[in-house]
Parts: structure tokens; sequence; C-alpha cells
């Protein structure tokens, strides 16, 4: 015994302690006298040394046999002990507390409920098996759902369900209203009622989906979510009618998108849609003309299309440039950088497009003759460009063309052609007969090279060595191994080395006491590699290039970007 004790005064001040788990599960199920007699016999055994039955009887104003058969129920809850019953004697244990065995459930206390169930069951063309009715009968033994909340409970999931209906799945429902603390009819009816409406709404967006599965408590999560962004579920359905088929992730993605767009209505999505599809169209249309393959229009809609139409660009005139662009190799970043520059000239309509387009064709024409001239160059704005400013020069095609002769031999010969032609321009000479001699910056005579031309001349000698001599070297490397895969024995053993070393790998980090073997493995993989090769007259160093000069592998250059002891510059 302690040396201490709480005096009478401070005990009855003290707080008696009630567990949830009495409340929510005990409480509902009994009645008034069992919860007094209960809640009283907690507090006494905290605070009273000496207080029998008799008194506590007396004090609560029951019969004493009355008594004894409450504290018998509780101990059917497994919430009490009785150790002796003359005198009563009993001890209190956790709500949670599981001791003893399982004890049967009363039949009488749910007779009807059983009727009701079989009868409901029956009606579905299915039946209980003895050990899932017993389930339920504990399940509302454990429970504070009432008996009526349950069978509305069991109603919806035979509708829901069908043929798939089971026990498991009506327990489940059941247990999560218990957690979402419905227990009662009204309660549950009104959750039931809730999502009963929204399965009609779930109902035709799958249909309007061609999804064909029932609907998951999951799916109804996505009506939530579209209630939240305040859209009307007629503009749910129009989205689902555009999208035609697909998941409720897919519609909820465009729903999604409108709701970034602020847009909720039926009238508002309808227009948005249209507008939408229209774009696509249109992303494809100039997709189709630039050449680019385009799988999803969308980004492409939304940073191009989009702008483009607001800007007041029609179809016609974007094709006109898509077409153009398509000439240049351009895609739609490079249009969208040649349409921002019409804008800014205030070049908009489809006249004015088409002039664009017809003086850039007359320019793309001109550049495809110097190439032929000169050789082949990219075809760039900038070179359009170029050949645009010729013209307000006044320089004639045949001009231009002449200075194209004249710069072929240059390194650039653009900008050598650029230079001619500012020389005339300033002497004034537009025609061929007036160009002046030729001067210190004139165009070289015929079988003049240029410095730069002849020291371009060099280079590509150069690399042109380096790069027989490489290539020389790996052809016969890839011939050697050409050979070799050709031969079975090599080809499995090879297969093998290779899955052997990925293992080998993987086994030096999870498995390190499988290493030895692995590698015990690969040494016989490689003898039978290496045998294959002999058979066929090679050896392993004949799969590998060998080059002239092993340090810079007949490149020139070092890895460091130095010149290697072979290059010679001159």
């Amino acid at each position: 015994m302690a040396f201490c004790t709480f005096s009478k005064e401070f005990s009855s001040n003290m707080f008696t302690s009630v567990e949830n788990q009495f409340i929510t599960k005990y409480l509902p199920q009994a009645d008034g006298d069992a919860v007094r007699a209960y809640l009283y016999g907690l507090y006494l055994c905290q605070c009273a040394d000496e207080f029998d039955a008799d008194s506590c009887a007396k004090l609560l104003r029951i019969d004493k046999k009355r008594l004894v058969d409450i504290f018998e129920f509780w101990e059917e809850c497994d919430l009490v002990q009785i150790l002796s019953r003359d005198p009563l004697y009993l001890q209190y244990l956790p709500v949670n507390a599981a001791i003893g065995k399982p004890k049967a459930v009363r039949a009488e206390k749910y007779a009807e409920f059983n009727r009701e169930l079989f009868k409901l069951m029956q009606k579905a063309q299915k039946m209980l098996k003895p050990y899932e009715q017993q389930r339920i009968l504990e399940f509302l033994e454990n429970n504070p759902m009432e008996q009526q909340a349950f069978l509305l409970v069991t109603e919806y999931c035979i509708k829901k369900d069908g043929d798939k209906l089971s026990c498991a799945h009506i327990l489940n429902k059941a247990k999560k209203l218990i957690e979402e603390h419905k227990f009662t009819y009204e309660q549950v009816e009104h959750d039931l009622a809730d999502f009963n409406a929204h399965e009609k709404e779930i109902s035709r967006i799958f249909t309007l989906l061609g999804i064909y599965r029932k609907p998951q408590e999951s799916d109804y999560d996505y009506i939530d979510r579209w209630n939240e962004f305040g859209t009307d579920i007629r503009a749910v359905y129009e989205c689902a009618k555009v999208l035609k088929k697909g998941s409720l992730s897919t519609l909820d993605q465009l729903v999604t998108e409108l709701h970034e767009k602020d847009v909720h209505t039926l009238s508002e999505t309808k227009s948005y849609l249209a507008k939408r599809e229209e774009l696509s169209s249109l992303v494809f249309k100039i997709a189709r003309k630039l050449g680019v393959k385009v799988e999803n229009p969308r980004p492409f809609s939304d940073s191009y299309a989009e702008k483009w139409t607001e800007r007041g660009y029609e179809e016609t005139g974007l094709l006109l440039i898509a077409g153009l662009c398509f000439k240049l190799h351009y895609g739609f970043a490079e249009m969208d950088a040649m349409l921002d520059s019409l804008y800014a000239q205030g070049i908009v309509d489809g006249q004015g497009l088409s002039a664009f387009c017809a003086e850039r064709e007359g320019q793309l024409r001109v550049l495809q003759r110097i190439q032929a001239v000169c050789g082949v160059f990219k075809k760039t704005q900038s070179a359009l460009d170029m050949v645009a400013t010729w013209h307000e020069w006044n320089f004639s095609d045949e001009m231009i063309l002449e200075a194209a002769k004249r710069s072929a031999s240059a390194a650039a010969p653009l900008s050598y052609m650029n230079k001619l032609l500012s020389e005339w321009k300033r002497a004034g000479a537009y025609t061929v007969k007036s160009i002046p001699e030729p001067s210190a910056h004139a165009a070289p005579a015929a079988g003049y090279r240029s410095e730069a031309a002849a020291a371009a001349d060099k280079r590509a000698e150069r690399e042109h060595y380096y790069a027989v001599l490489r290539q020389r070297a790996i052809a016969k490397a890839e011939r050697a191994a050409e050979a070799a895969e050709k031969d079975e024995e090599y080809r499995a053993a090879d297969i093998a080395l290779k899955k052997g070393e990925i293992d080998l790998a993987r086994a030096e980090v999870f498995a390190p006491d499988t290493v030895p073997e692995i590698n015990a493995r690969l040494k016989e993989y490689e003898k039978q590699r290496k045998a294959a090769l002999s058979r066929l007259g090679l050896s392993e160093a004949d799969l590998t290039p060998h080059f002239t000069c092993p340090k810079c592998s007949d490149t020139g250059f070092l890895p460091d970007g130095k010149p290697c002891d072979c290059y010679h510059p001159e």
C-alpha cells in the first residue's frame, strides 16, 4: 500500500474519463439504466474504497437483480469482467479489450432484420452464405448503425453492383458510412440520395465517352472537383461530346483547361470548344504545309495559332506563309518570328501577305540561280533580305548573277557578292558593260585563287586526308565484326558475355556473394568467343580499328584540342 492517497474532497473534484469508443460503439445500443450503471461504476473505481452493489442499486434507484443483469450485458460486450456475483464484484476492462471466446449474437434481436435482408437478397437472386450472414450480424453488434440503415445500404449495393454483388462490398460501404459518422436511416438515405444523383451524371458521361464499365466510387470525385470549379454539368457533357472517347482523366484535363480560361457555362463552353477545334484544325493544316509532324495540337494552338488569329491573320494567309516557310525549311517558331515581323510592318490582310509571298518567291528563285553558280548554301531570312536589298539598289537579276559568277571561287560567296554590288552601286554601274575594271577588291580573275580560298582548299585537303585514314581503319574493323557476327557460336558467346557483364554490375551492388560465380562464367564465355574467332582466322584485336596515329586516332587533333604531332598545316 502506498504511503499517500487522495482525500475525499480531492477525489470528488477529479474527472472520470470515458473512452470515445464507448460513446460511438456501445452507448447507442444500451438503454439509459445500463449507461447510468456503467458510468457510475466507472466513477466508483477511482474514488470509493467501500461501496457495495446494494448501495449502488439504491442510489441509482435500480433493483439489485436488474443491476446484475446490466453488468452481465456489459460483460457480453467485453467492457467488464464479473469476478463474483454474490457479492457482486467486477473489474472494468478497456473498451478495445478482447478476452475469452466470441459470444454468439442473439438471433431474436435480429429476427426482423434477417427476414428483410433475406427478401432483398432473394430479389437480387443472391444468397448469403452462413459465415457472411454472421459477419453482417457481428458488424451490427459492434457498430452503432441502425438495422434499417444497413438494409438501405444493402439495397443500394444491389442496384449498383447487380451480378457482381458481394457481402464484402456491402460491409465496405457500411464501414465507410460509419467512418463518416452516418449511422441513422435518415443520414444514410441522404448520403445515398446524393450519390445516386451523381450516378446519373456519371452514367451519361460514361455513355458519351464510350466507357462500358460500372462506375467506381473514385469516379465520383471528379464530379465533386468540377462542382468546386463552378462548372455547369451541361458544360461537362459538352466536353465529353467533343472528346467522344477517352477516360475521366482526359475529360478532367479538358474541364480544368476550361476552368483556367474562366469558362464555366454551357454557352461559354460551346463557344470555347468551337474555337479550340478551329485552332487545332488550323495547326494541323499549317503543319502539313510546313512538313512538320504534330501529334498534340494544343501547345501549338496556345503558343502560335491563337496569337496569329487574334492579330487578324486568316487561314488562307497563314497557309501562304507556311508554304513559303516550307521552302526555307522553317518550323513553327521561325514562322512565328516571320509573322511578328510582318505584324510590326502592318501586313495582316490577305492582299498584303500575297504580295509579300510573291516578292519572297522571286527572291528565292534568284537565290536558287545563285546556288547554281556558287554552290549550295543555306537559304535563310538574311539571304532573302540581302537579295531584297540588291533589288532596292536597282540591280537587275542579270547584274546579281554576274556578281555571283565573279564570286564563285570565294569562301563566302554572298558576302563577296555584297561587296561587289556595293562597289558597282557607288560607281553607278547597273549594266554588265558599265562594270569598272577589277580593282584590289574586285573578284579574282579566272584561274586566280584568293588567299582565303587557297587556305580553305588546303584545310579541306587535310580533313579529307585524315577522314580517309580514319574511315579505312574503321571499315576494316567493321568488316571483321560483320564476319564474326555471322558465326552462331561467336554470336551466342558474345551475347552471353554482354549479359553477364550487366549481371556482374548488378551483383556488385545487390548480391556481392554471387560475384565469383559470375566472374567464372564470364571467363568461360570469353574462352568460347576467342575460340570462335580463332576458328574464323580472327582475333579480338581485329574487331577494333587500328589507326595510323594512335595519339589522335587519325583526326589530326589530340583530345585537348591541340594539333597532333602528325598534323602539318602546310
